[in-house]
């Protein structure tokens, strides 16, 4: 009796905090409606038009997760940021059980399709290890994506924005990572985030189209790195037009006098949008930076707006709409 009492009073806290939304409770114990997390996203009808949220028990839940296009609309809340866990361990090299190779591409530990997706209190993991190469935590394909106060941890190329049509925004997160550990083609605003290295390496591998005026933008953030590192650069443009922007951030001494990184000798650095406004840190002395990045003016940076970054698109109220 105590336990359905428990169970029942908890339902009625997630009806106050989820407001008219539909909820659906993942547990491994059996206590919600679902033990796996990949089975409430499969209860998500496709074509989905209305708010549904997936409710994530504390607990590490090993699952390569797909959330398909036209399951949209969907959150996933985790009990705290810590102790709620989805994680995989596949990496580029592997051979799946079908048989076939893992690129990175097929690396996901969660491969996100639907649009306007929303994460909280959540760790996103690869578990593949230091040295197993390419191994996406998350790859996010969808539009209006926005994650708050998540972890993203494993090492290289974590963070796989991978569709030059999405845009995201990234809230208070922290995202750890060795080598490109934040790329691709997205539209991606980072706020009061945690960027931290784990090699002497690069943070970040942009392959911004070139009719697209942002990439990444990176406001307020903190950027630390283990202790022995001091050559991380700030990222190397993945393709020509590759766009990046640092703004008010803490550079800690990880990162390099030169501030960015070409990629293997080619030709990108040429046309790479690089930029920086009013940085700080004991890395933020831009004297030596390469001579293809920029500094901006205040008046330009001033220009560096959520509205005219993501146009039509407000990720803050896409929040409070979730409050």
């Amino acid at each position: 009796m105590k336990k359905v009492l428990l169970l029942l009073c908890f339902e009625l806290l997630m009806s106050f905090s989820f407001g008219q939304a539909r909820r659906l409770i993942v547990a491994a114990d059996g206590s919600g409606n679902y033990k796996t997390v990949q089975e409430a996203i499969n209860a998500v009808p496709m074509n989905n038009q209305t708010r549904i949220v997936i409710f994530i028990k504390h607990g590490i839940y090993k699952e390569k997760l797909h959330l398909d296009s036209g399951k949209n609309f969907v959150e996933l809340r985790g009990e705290s940021r810590f102790n709620t866990i989805l994680t995989y361990d596949d990496h580029s090299g592997k051979v799946s059980a079908s048989g076939n190779n893992i690129s990175t591409r097929s690396s996901y530990s969660f491969l996100i399709n639907g649009y306007n997706f929303q994460a909280r209190d959540i760790t996103f993991r690869n578990d593949a290890g230091f040295s197993a190469g390419q191994a996406v935590a998350v790859e996010a394909d969808g539009d209006k994506a926005v994650f708050t106060d998540c972890r993203f941890v494993g090492n290289q190329d974590i963070l796989f924005l991978n569709n030059d049509k999405s845009r995201q925004y990234y809230k208070d997160c922290y995202i750890e990572g060795t080598t490109d550990f934040i790329f691709g083609s997205a539209t991606a605003w980072f706020e009061n985030c945690h960027i931290h290295s784990k090699k002497n390496s690069h943070v970040t591998a942009a392959s911004t189209p070139q009719d697209h005026p942002y990439g990444f933008v990176f406001n307020n953030c903190t950027l630390t790195g283990d202790s022995a590192l001091h050559m991380v650069s700030l990222g190397r443009p993945w393709r020509p037009y590759a766009c990046v922007i640092y703004m008010h951030c803490y550079l800690g001494e990880q990162v390099k006098a030169e501030g960015w990184s070409n990629w293997n000798k080619t030709e990108s650095y040429k046309t790479a949008r690089y930029a920086e406004f009013e940085n700080y840190g004991p890395a933020a002395d831009v004297t030596a930076r390469v001579t293809w990045s920029k500094q901006l003016t205040p008046a330009r940076a001033g220009q560096i707006t959520l509205r005219n970054v993501f146009g039509d698109w407000d990720p803050l109220q896409a929040i409070t709409n979730i409050e």
